[in-house]
């Protein structure tokens, strides 16, 4: 049996990560970093065209039909390279669309999704606090009344999916009733907002409620993707950092013990490719276990992501604590990636109940 990526997905990983390498090295990251336009609408048109917008959405209206695995896969690159820009959000909106919406919904708003024409978002965590579907209190009657916090480019997107009272999910065309006010978060390579509904008018998914949970598994299984992908491209650039930076007239690579944390960084990190693997199929494939592998897959490798990130300052010595090292970059998105969704040990918890411990 073969456990290795088909042809076909290391064809869609070399793809974008060829894109971002010329579109978005390290230096366009930093000058978006910088910048206080909130939004590079160039840099995602180019991501739309190479297929990102539509990965997972049906054939029928415009997507790949590719599975969450894929999307995953595009998420891990995605973070390799920390491309800013409102993939995460994008993807779930799509993604909670196509699950739980109605026919009339999916023509309307998907073929908008896959070509970037519309873009999407979603806004779960109310002002108050609450990640998860049996947490959500905004209400949804015709029109929408609530408050969100941490909203990915809420003030951007065209469309927003809301979760609202009883773990519903519903419709927001960004406009009248709406205030969206930048959060100014440490990751500028994805802006998040605080989002203000007031008598707005909302369109619920039919589905919503028996789809949110699926919609959140999947926001926890893209940060966890784009976790190990960040941590991966930290072990590297320690690597090269070591490789050329002297010290004593030799490059620190020669020192024993930046060797042995270097060692250490790549064999707690390599494992974790596994552990996202078998959650994106265990989503596509394994619908009893989805919830449990998709929290422990986002408890483990996003705090794993925040250690590589630490570990990775101590390995650049005194450059690694100051805004010129692109340290700085990986390390701010891993505090998004461990944060977002809830943090790790709200998952580790979810996973110990769902496991009956």
């Amino acid at each position: 049996m073969d456990f290795d990526l088909s042809e076909e997905q290391e064809l869609l990983q070399q793809t974008i990560r060829q894109f971002a390498e010329n579109e978005c090295p390290p230096t366009r990251v930093r000058e978006l970093f910088d910048a206080d336009e909130d939004l590079d609408r160039e840099l995602w048109n180019g991501l739309v065209e190479v297929g990102v917008g539509g990965l997972h959405l049906p054939e029928e209206y415009g997507g790949a039909d590719l599975g969450l695995l894929d999307l995953a896969l595009t998420a891990e690159v995605l973070g390799w390279s920390a491309m800013p820009g409102p993939f995460l959000g994008h993807s779930l909106a799509g993604l909670a669309i196509s699950l739980a919406g109605s026919d009339e919904q999916k023509k309307n708003w998907l073929p908008k999704l896959a070509t970037g024409d519309v873009l999407g978002t979603v806004a779960f965590r109310d002002a108050d606090g609450g990640w998860l579907p049996g947490e959500w209190t905004a209400t949804a009657d015709g029109t929408l009344d609530g408050a969100k916090t941490a909203v990915p480019y809420g003030a951007q997107a065209d469309l927003i999916v809301v979760g609202t009272a009883g773990g519903g999910l519903a419709l927001v065309e960004n406009g009248a009733g709406i205030e969206a006010k930048d959060m100014d978060g440490a990751d500028r390579s994805r802006r998040l907002f605080n989002v203000n509904f007031s008598g707005a008018a909302c369109d619920p998914l039919p589905e919503g409620m028996g789809a949110a949970s699926a919609v959140v598994d999947a926001g926890l299984l893209l940060l966890a993707a784009d976790a190990f992908g960040g941590a991966s491209r930290l072990v590297e650039m320690c690597t090269e950092y070591a490789k050329t930076r002297e010290q004593f007239g030799v490059t620190i690579g020669h020192f024993q013990a930046l060797k042995h944390q270097l060692a250490n960084m790549a064999i707690e990190v390599e494992p974790a490719r596994g552990l996202f693997w078998f959650a994106a199929h265990a989503a596509d494939h394994l619908p009893d276990d989805r919830e449990r592998y998709a929290a422990l897959a986002k408890a483990h490798i996003t705090d794993l992501y925040l250690q590589v990130a630490r570990d990775s300052v101590e390995a650049h010595g005194g450059i690694g604590f100051t805004w010129e090292c692109d340290v700085q970059i990986w390390f701010k998105r891993a505090m998004f990636d461990r944060a977002f969704l809830g943090l790790p040990s709200l998952h580790r918890e979810r996973n110990a109940q769902l496991s009956g411990w």
